[in-house]
Parts: C-alpha cells; sequence; structure tokens
C-alpha cells in the first residue's frame, strides 16, 4: 500500500515536473537561430527541446538499421549471429523431435522407423555420439548385424562412447560364440569402468569359462571392492575359484601348491564340499588326520554328502567295519535325523553284516522318501535277513523308477552333473550348482521300465504285493501299479 502511494506521488511529481518545464519553454523569450543554404530557421525554446528529442531517435534508428547491416553481412559470410542463431535453434528443435520420435520407436520395436529419424536426427544435429547408438540397436533389431558393428567401431573413436562401442562389440561376439574375442573386449571395457555391474558380471563369467582362475579372482576382488558384491557372496565365490585352482593343480603335479589352494578354498568357504574333500585329502598326504577329520565333521554339519564320508573313511582305511562304525559315530551325531546320516549308518551296518541295526538305522525312510539308494539298501537288508527272491526283486524293482535323490543341480537351468564343476557344463553359469533333489522328471531313471522284466523274472502281482505286506505287517499298502503291470507282462524264465 504504502509503495503503491510512492510511486503515485512521483508519477504525479514527473508530470508536473514536465508541465512546469514546457510552460518555462513557452514563455521564455529568445531560441535558437539555424542558418541552411542562406535561409535562417528560428526556433523557440520549446521547439529546439522537441527537435533534440526527434535528433536522437533518428540517430538511434539509425544506428540500429546499421547494426542489422551489419548482422546479415556477417550471416552471408557465415558468422554466427542472430539470425544464423534463429535458424540453429530451429534445426536443434526438429533434429531432437527426430531424435525422441527414434527412441520411441526403437523402444516400440520398429527398427525401420527407428533408423530413419536416427539418419534425420544426424542430418539435423550433427552430433554422432547422440544417433549411432539408435542406429546401431535398431540395426541389430532388424537383424543387420553388418551395420550394428560398422557403427559401434564408429563409438570406438570417441572418449565419450568408446566404452558404449566396446560393449556393444563384446554383446555380438557373445552372441555369434566367439569367446575369445568376447573376452578380450570384456576387459577393454572393464578397464574402461571398472564400476559397471555388468561387465564385471560378463568377464567374471568369460574368465571362469576359459579357467582364468586367478584373473577371475581379481575380478572379484574389484566387485567386492565397489560393493558390487556382499562379502559372504565373495567369500563363497572366491573360494569356489581358490579350489577351482587347486583342482587345475593336480594336473599339473603341483602337490605343495594343490594342498595350499584347496586349504585356502575351505577357510573362506567350510560348506564348499570339494574343498573340504581336497583340503583332507592334503592334511592326509602330510600325515595329518586329526586336521582332515576336524575339516570334514565342520563341512558335515553344513552339508552332509557321500563324498565327506568317502573321504572320512580314507583317514582309517584299515580298520574294521565295526570300528568304523564307532568313528563313523563322531561324525554324524549333530544331524542324526538327516537322510544322508540314515543312509550312511544304514550302509555302515550292513558292511559290518548287523541287518537289524541297519534296518533301525535306515528307520522308514524306504517308505516316506524312496530313492534307488535307499530302496537299494532295503534290498541289501532284506538278502542279510534271509528274505525270499521276491521279496528282494520286489525292492530292486522299486528301486529302478525310484527319484536317485539329491544330486548336483544346476540352480540356472537345472542341468544334473555327475560331479561338482565350477561353471555349469550347460549354461555356462558360475557357481550356481547345489546338492538337492532335481525334479521327478528330470530324477527318474529313462530305462528303469524297460530293464523291469529283467530283474522281476517270474514274479507275479500277488508276489509283490505279500513283499510289501512284510515289511509292513500294520499297514496294507497297494501294490505299486507300475511293478505288477510290468510283472504281468514279463517272460517266464
Amino acid at each position: 500500500m504504502l509503495w503503491s502511494l510512492t510511486k503515485i506521488v512521483i508519477f504525479v511529481a514527473a508530470i508536473a515536473g514536465l508541465t512546469l518545464g514546457a510552460e518555462y519553454l513557452l514563455e521564455s523569450e529568445g531560441g535558437v537561430m539555424i542558418t541552411v543554404a542562406g535561409v535562417e530557421y528560428t526556433l523557440t525554446p520549446f521547439m529546439s527541446a522537441v527537435a533534440l528529442v526527434v535528433l536522437v531517435i533518428v540517430l538511434w534508428l539509425l544506428l540500429k538499421l546499421a547494426s542489422l547491416t551489419v548482422a546479415f553481412l556477417k550471416f552471408l559470410n557465415g558468422d554466427e549471429t542472430a539470425l544464423s542463431r534463429y535458424f540453429n535453434r530451429n534445426r536443434e528443435r526438429k533434429g531432437y523431435k527426430a531424435l525422441t520420435e527414434g527412441m520411441m520407436a526403437l523402444a516400440s520395436g520398429e527398427a525401420r522407423v527407428a533408423m530413419e529419424r536416427a539418419r534425420k536426427a544426424e542430418r539435423l544435429l550433427r552430433k554422432p555420439e547422440l544417433t549411432n547408438l539408435i542406429t546401431a540397436q535398431a540395426a541389430e533389431i532388424s537383424g543387420d548385424r553388418r551395420k550394428a558393428e560398422e557403427v559401434y567401431k564408429r563409438l570406438l573413436a570417441d572418449d565419450t562412447t568408446r566404452f558404449v562401442g566396446v560393449r556393444g562389440l563384446m554383446k555380438q561376439k557373445l552372441e555369434e560364440g566367439k569367446t575369445d574375442v568376447a573376452l578380450k573386449l570384456a576387459e577393454t571395457a572393464f578397464a574402461l569402468k571398472p564400476k559397471h555391474v555388468e561387465t564385471q558380471d560378463t568377464l567374471l563369467k568369460l574368465q571362469a569359462g576359459e579357467k582364468d582362475w586367478s584373473g577371475a579372482r581379481e575380478t572379484l576382488k574389484t566387485k567386492l571392492k565397489h560393493g558390487g558384491l556382499p562379502r559372504d557372496v565373495h567369500r563363497r565365490r572366491d573360494a569356489v575359484l581358490a579350489l577351482s585352482e587347486a583342482k587345475d593343480l593336480i594336473g599339473q603335479d603341483s602337490t605343495i601348491e594343490m594342498r595350499e589352494a584347496a586349504i585356502e578354498a575351505n577357510r573362506l568357504s567350510p560348506d564348499l564340499i570339494p574343498a573340504a574333500v581336497m583340503a583332507a585329502k592334503g592334511y592326509l598326504s602330510e600325515g595329518k588326520k586329526k586336521h582332515a577329520a576336524r575339516i570334514l565333521k565342520k563341512s558335515w554339519e553344513a552339508q552332509p554328502h557321500p563324498d565327506l564320508a568317502a573321504a572320512f573313511a580314507a583317514i582309517e582305511p584299515a580298520e574294521s567295519p565295526t570300528e568304523r562304525i564307532k568313528r563313523f559315530t563322531a561324525l554324524v551325531k549333530t544331524t542324526p535325523d538327516h537322510t544322508e546320516t540314515k543312509m550312511l549308518l544304514a550302509e555302515l551296518h550292513i558292511a559290518a553284516e548287523d541287518f537289524p541295526g541297519a534296518r533301525r538305522a535306515l528307520d522308514d525312510l524306504a517308505e516316506t522318501a524312496p530313492t534307488a539308494r535307499s530302496l537299494t539298501i532295503m534290498a541289501a537288508i532284506a538278502r542279510g535277513e534271509g528274505a525270499e527272491d521276491a521279496v528282494i526283486k520286489g525292492w530292486l524293482a522299486k528301486a529302478l523308477t525310484a527319484p536317485r535323490g539329491p544330486q548336483w543341480v544346476c540352480d540356472s537351468c537345472h542341468n544334473i552333473h555327475s560331479e561338482w564343476v565350477p561353471v555349469c557344463e550347460n549354461c555356462q553359469s558360475f557357481d550356481t550348482l547345489s546338492w538337492k533333489t532335481p525334479p521327478a522328471s528330470e530324477s527318474v531313471s529313462s530305462t528303469g521300465v524297460e530293464m523291469l522284466p529283467l530283474i522281476v523274472g517270474q514274479l507275479t502281482t500277488e508276489n509283490v504285493a505279500d513283499a510289501a505286506s512284510d515289511d509292513e505287517p500294520d499297514a496294507e499298502p497297494a501294490p505299486d501299479p507300475t511293478v505288477a503291470a510290468t510283472a504281468e507282462a514279463a517272460p517266464t524264465t
């Protein structure tokens, strides 16, 4: 309110001042005399003031006209002026519009439209670092790999786009199966951007595939340094790499280095079963039985496994079956209810010819979680107890079509491996093998049904049902339909 009043006062004072000045000039005597070509012009003071104002305005207009003339001449000469900047802005606006349309077409999968918009944007913007990438990706979508490779190579010339070019070429070589070239490109991309997670993973996978374990460990260390990997996962994968390095040293007859690498792998990840087995073998070669037993017990607590039991048995190879049962009690006491523990104890009692003890150790595993191994153990127990051949063949017939139980299965592609490997042989994934039960469709023997008549022989449906009822006196189970049907069709021998 006060400021508005102040502005009004100032405006009124200015008008009053101009009015008084004009009145003063009108009432003043004298003036300005100007002689032009012998003609005298007399101007009053008021007219002189008006003429001065008009003269100033004309001079200002002349200066502006001269400035415009100079700018036009510079434009014709190619220099940057306001006029040229106008046309440049117009061209950039059209170029960025074409670039946006190209990106939208690329996201929509319209490769031809994307390439056309990219060419238009490149012509208008003259910024290949923006348009080359769209052109390359559009060429890949349309299947023109040669054009894409050509554009990626052009990106290598600029420092700001070199990484994009290297990464694009690397992905192309991976798709073509040229892993050796892709590895070199991955190393270059990693040197340009060591923090790039995708490049780290690709380089690590390629190094593992080429069995460059030391290089892979360095990559893994860099990944941990830049926060791309949790510390516990790093320890596990570093242990896998150390174990792989140890396994390679076995073929080179580098015993000391192999033992050191295996022991380091076990130290980094005690639950890594192959590392524990190899470290135990290394200690046994030095005569350190207690060290080997301690490693195997610790690994057994984390994951009971047949390989651990075999390595534990190798500590005292000449012991009697009774002594072995006593020694193995210390190994399995922490996992009494585990499936592997039950089957292991049953096998040990069978070796000691204690068949009732084997049946007690196996418990009801053959009925609650039947596998080829548990059913085979039951067949051995039945034979040791003097059961009829029909009973034994009944268990073996079931074993043929039963799941195999836990195996080394890839978490990525579910491919089954006969032994542990650091890189999946099917999908080339690194550190994806787990000891677990595969899906039923993958774990059942494909030749089990065809082999049943050879084992079952003269068995009939009633024989199999009687054999099952002998093992379960308090239950009335139905006969296995697969076994029964095959038994009826079996030839008489």
